[in-house]
């Protein structure tokens, strides 16, 4: 699959835009967008095939004056070069006038570089009636399971991104795709209903549909399971996280908590603690687009910053933030990668990619018979971040009890872990040496600004508050 014969069609334009604005300002760069997504979904009742909420094409202009940066999005950009670079000019006048009374920036180094980049993509081979008919397939499958599913819903998400970025001495270019295959079951046993999920993720349709159908008894026998949990009885106790818990972890503790342009605004106390313990000395974590492969990975960020992979814990300690353009230049650092945009209509961030502690040593049999009682977490529900006070929020969709060093047939669901962010991580005592990026979220920030995410880890043992 191409790329984008649009973007390739503009690319002259933008130079000439970009030496137009460069008259009046020190730094100009051009983001193109042609981002094409579908949403197939079939469950007992209906199939429906529709545009994806990703779905987008146009440019965004960002611009630096030596005070300030300045950003305005538009269709296209063919034309009179000129007489747009007036209107743009014009257009960001105001905000202009008021960079007096914003945070002085440094200078945007541009060094040249000019390259493309891409990964196979296998989307044109499959039709949308073939991936609707496979959609029918597995949901038919998870209905057939048990008569107590009374309902499944398959969800196929594929998208494909062209991204072009043109400044004074840059011309990059991008294509990448990605699928998301999400079979979903709705049981109920008596007066107990649970729903119960199993996904596939690629860059390839062929890999994440191969995998589902293996997917489809362990989707209905989970519901079984939770249609038998308990609620868990509030306490602290000593936990083992799945990659999942872990990654909810490492994205709501840590993940929001250095995203720089907080540091900018004074809302996040990890900008205390940078160079000082914030977790066990076994503790490490990374964040990058180029640190992992997944929905979130991407050759260079919408300010036209290649792919980077920080290191953000390192032996329990606070090394490093996540920036964006923008926020490194007020904070005089360099940017490492993760300036993002919901779409081009939207501002640039400083967001989260691939989010995840680091494997360690220990086997997971090992943390398991090292617990007298406790449990083993499963699968994330949901997470909420208080980065000034630095308190988090998880939930988990369900645990598994360990008595006497043993996993129980013993459920509960849902399970709620909450408390301090460096009690948490400081209580770290072992981390396994299995590891898994999990490649299917999304994430909000700014005014519900969603971009695609992933997060994940080895198994955690950790004492915490559970409810």
């Amino acid at each position: 699959m191409p790329f984008s014969e649009f973007l390739n069609s503009r690319r002259e334009d933008c130079h000439a835009l970009v030496r137009e604005l460069s008259k009046t300002y020190s730094y100009v760069g051009i983001l193109g967008a042609d981002v094409k997504s579908t949403a197939i979904l079939a469950n007992r009742k209906m199939t429906d095939i529709n545009e994806g909420s990703l779905t987008e094409c146009g440019f965004v202009v960002k611009m630096h004056d030596g005070r300030a940066f300045f950003e305005y999005s538009l269709d296209d950009v063919c034309g009179d070069a000129k007489a747009l670079a007036e209107k743009i000019v014009a257009a960001v006048a105001p905000a202009s006038r008021m960079a007096d009374l914003q945070i002085k920036v440094s200078a945007v180094k541009d060094e040249p570089l000019v390259k493309s980049f891409s990964r196979p993509c296998d989307f044109e081979d499959y039709s949308e009636e073939q991936l609707l008919a496979f959609a029918k397939e597995i949901r038919d499958d998870i209905l057939a399971q048990d008569e107590r599913v009374i309902n499944a819903m398959v969800r196929i998400s594929p998208f494909t991104v062209s991204k072009l970025f043109i400044s004074g001495n840059r011309e990059l270019d991008q294509f990448y795709s990605w699928v998301n295959v999400m079979g979903v079951a709705v049981f109920r046993d008596g007066e107990k209903m649970v729903v119960t999920q199993e996904g596939t993720y690629s860059n390839l349709m062929k890999e994440a549909m191969d995998g589902m159908p293996a997917l489809v008894p362990v989707l209905v026998e989970k519901a079984r399971k939770l249609a038998t949990a308990k609620p868990i009885v509030p306490g602290v106790y000593d936990v083992i996280t799945d990659s999942s818990i872990s990654g909810l972890i490492a994205h709501e503790a840590f993940g929001h908590g250095v995203e720089m342009d907080q540091f900018v605004k004074d809302r996040a106390l990890a900008k205390q603690f940078v160079g000082k313990y914030v977790a066990s000395p076994i503790c490490n974590m990374r964040d990058g687009a180029a640190s992992a492969f997944s929905t979130a990975s991407y050759f260079f960020d919408d300010d036209g910053v290649l792919a980077g992979d920080t290191q953000i814990i390192k032996d329990g300690i606070l090394v490093a933030g996540i920036s964006d353009l923008a926020s490194a230049s007020e904070l005089g650092t360099e940017p490492t990668g993760n300036g993002r945009r919901q779409s081009y209509k939207r501002k640039a961030y400083s967001r989260m990619t691939n989010t995840f502690f680091c494997p360690g040593t220990d086997k997971l049999e090992d943390m398991i018979a090292s617990i007298k009682h406790g449990y083993m977490l499963f699968e994330t529900n949901n997470g909420m971040e208080d980065p000034k006070n630095w308190q988090i929020q998880c939930t988990a969709e369900y645990g598994i009890e360990i008595v006497d060093g043993k996993l129980t047939d013993n459920y509960v669901s849902p399970v709620v872990m909450s408390g301090s962010v460096p009690e948490l991580l400081k209580s770290i005592s072992m981390v396994s040496d299995n590891f898994k990026v999990i490649g299917a979220g999304s994430c909000g920030k700014g005014y519900k600004e969603w971009v695609r995410v992933a997060d994940g880890g080895p198994a955690l043992k950790v004492r915490v508050k559970l409810a």
